[in-house]
């Protein structure tokens, strides 16, 4: 978002104010199914949103899929349409972006966490009544394959700012705030399931044994919390080992490894999928809390 402020040459009788942009926005999603079916239609024939309100205004968006005229087949058009009257021009900011596919937060690790978006360069422009603006850049139609979710629908986000007025204020002082570093606490529960260290806990799964803490698995997961600390542990002395059934060693590990950290660990891309699904039954038997 653009600001402007306003300076004068310092001096004894020197005064200042700052200057911004009173504004309004949002965003709307344009989803389109069956992506691939479209992509081959002729160049200048869109697809059109719904009328949706941003800013306190009524908007369209037209998708061309092949360009908005033959010159620019191959290459995707968007168009920012005002749907309504105004008493005078609005300036506004304008911006397309394509969204793709971000996995569940459960099935996320801290490397991986950020959603695949590819954006268009923003436009700073006025619309008058029942007018539009194109978007900034070409963009190859194949460039979108990368962007269109497993069931083939296509997301285009349309983020809008709609500038109302400029006003000056008088300077404040400043509030004044402390920088806080982001918690690890991940990080050290994380270390002290690898390290073992105060553990008093034994699972037995298959032929391998997992050492825990009693407290952080019943502080993450209700199920934990009653077969470690409620009716369930009166035939159990604090030495037994716990046996675990129904479920391969591996996919306890990673389990343990969420409920220490909130996130998976490092796994190769091809046994993703068997081990999301061998976690969600695990999942639901111990229902963490998240």
């Amino acid at each position: 978002m653009s600001s402007a402020s306003g300076r004068s040459k310092p001096s004894r009788s020197a005064s200042a104010s700052t200057v911004f942009a009173d504004n309004a926005g949002g965003y709307h999603d344009l989803k389109i199914d069956g992506y691939s079916r479209i992509k081959g239609i002729p160049a200048g024939v869109p697809i059109k949103s719904s009328p949706f309100s941003v800013g306190g205004h009524r908007w369209r968006i037209s998708f061309f899929p092949n360009g908005d005229r033959t010159a620019n087949s191959g290459c995707i058009a968007l168009f920012l349409f005002l749907d309504e009257d105004v008493a005078e021009p609005l300036t506004a900011r304008f911006e397309f972006a394509f969204m793709g596919e971000e996995r569940a937060s459960f099935f996320r690790s801290r490397k991986r966490t950020e959603e695949k978006v590819r954006s268009l360069p923003a436009v700073v422009t006025s619309f008058g009544s029942r007018t539009g603006r194109w978007s900034s850049g070409l963009l190859s139609t194949n460039a979108l394959d990368s962007y269109v979710s497993k069931h083939g629908s296509l997301t285009v986000r349309c983020s809008i700012v709609v500038f109302k007025e400029f006003l000056a204020e008088e300077p404040v002082t400043p509030t004044t705030f402390v920088s806080v570093p982001p918690s690890d606490l991940h990080r050290h529960l994380g270390d002290l399931l690898q390290t073992e260290k105060g553990s008093d806990v034994v699972f037995q799964v298959g032929r391998e044994t997992f050492a825990a803490h009693r407290c952080v698995l019943a502080a993450r997961s209700p199920v934990f919390s009653a077969e470690l600390f409620g009716a369930m542990k009166e035939s159990r002395t604090q030495a037994d080992v716990v046996q675990v059934d129904d479920i391969e060693a591996p996919v306890f590990k990673a389990l343990l490894c969420f409920l220490y950290t909130d996130s998976l660990p490092e796994m190769r891309q091809e046994d993703e999928d068997v081990m999301y699904q061998h976690l969600l039954v695990a999942a639901d038997s111990v229902r963490p809390v998240m």
